[in-house]
């Protein structure tokens, strides 16, 4: 492989010269190039939703297999699901290398095992029911290229988010989305602009994927899980709006009955 261009040298020199106006003006600057490097990935993107939708609507599961900041990125969008859109958990999965638990810690070392990951999708029982997505910005990461090649052998359908063009991982993947983001604003450092990319994919994944699998109505999350009041409050004002309901304390004597508001429209008689 030629080098990474998520290893070039930064189009900028001794920044520590620099006012903070200065370097969080070229930092800005920098990142309004990501999402016109996403667009150009989004046929790619299309591809790989479209096979995650498929695979979760016959009852398959997705796992992220991931390393460092992408792969931290990755448990951040997977957690928020079971609130924010009711679905079961197990459903959408991270193998992180050093262990979801071990987030914090930063175990950037573990990214060169390259047997953690396969040995932890057999211990969840990966099939070919379901799809295997890994994330790596120099698209080179042995934590993932491994454990990709496995799913290969085994006829498991995989993705990847790389951040580099004919990159290893990128040609083991049926699926892969490749959004070239170019050198980062401090050499190498790739939670930056590849790392913003990578949370704007992990949106458009999990997003589109909820709202193609019905957790989503008009453009209302109504499985939210009630955890809070602020959440509550919404709720009961969403399902007042779509029920006609006009009293609140009703409204919201309904919905904790029911649990969501999807379930409440469901079993309310009082529907417009």
């Amino acid at each position: 492989m030629n080098l990474r261009i998520t290893e070039s040298q930064s189009a900028y020199r001794h920044l520590e010269q620099k006012s903070v106006d200065e370097l969080i003006g070229l930092i800005n600057q920098e990142d309004q190039s990501v999402a016109i490097q996403v667009k150009e990935a989004l046929p790619q993107l299309s591809g790989l939703i479209k096979a995650i939708v498929e695979k979760v609507n016959t009852g398959g599961r997705l796992f992220y297999v991931g390393a460092g900041s992408g792969g931290r990125l990755s448990v951040l969008d997977v957690i928020e699901l079971p609130t924010t859109y009711g679905l079961p958990r197990g459903i959408f999965n991270v193998i992180l290398a050093g262990g979801v638990d071990r987030l914090a810690d930063a175990l950037e070392e573990k990214e060169d095992d390259t047997a953690e990951a396969w040995a932890r999708l057999q211990e969840a029982e990966v099939t070919s029911n379901d799809i295997v997505v890994g994330i790596s910005a120099s698209g080179t990461t042995p934590f993932v290229l491994a454990a990709l090649h496995q799913c290969k052998q085994h006829g498991i359908p995989t993705g990847c988010i790389v951040s580099n063009p004919d990159s290893p991982i990128g040609a083991a993947a049926m699926y892969p989305v490749e959004v070239v983001t170019g050198p980062e604003f401090v050499t190498g450092s790739t939670r930056m602009k590849c790392g913003t990319a990578q949370k704007m994919i992990f949106d458009m994944i999990s997003t589109t994927t909820m709202i193609q699998l019905g957790r989503v109505e008009d453009n209302n999350m109504v499985n939210v899980a009630l955890i809070n009041d602020k959440i509550t409050d919404r709720a009961v004002r969403m399902l007042m709006e779509k029920s006609g309901i006009a009293d609140y304390e009703e409204a919201k004597t309904i919905l904790l009955r029911h649990g969501s508001v999807k379930q409440a429209l469901e079993n309310v008689s009082k529907i417009v």
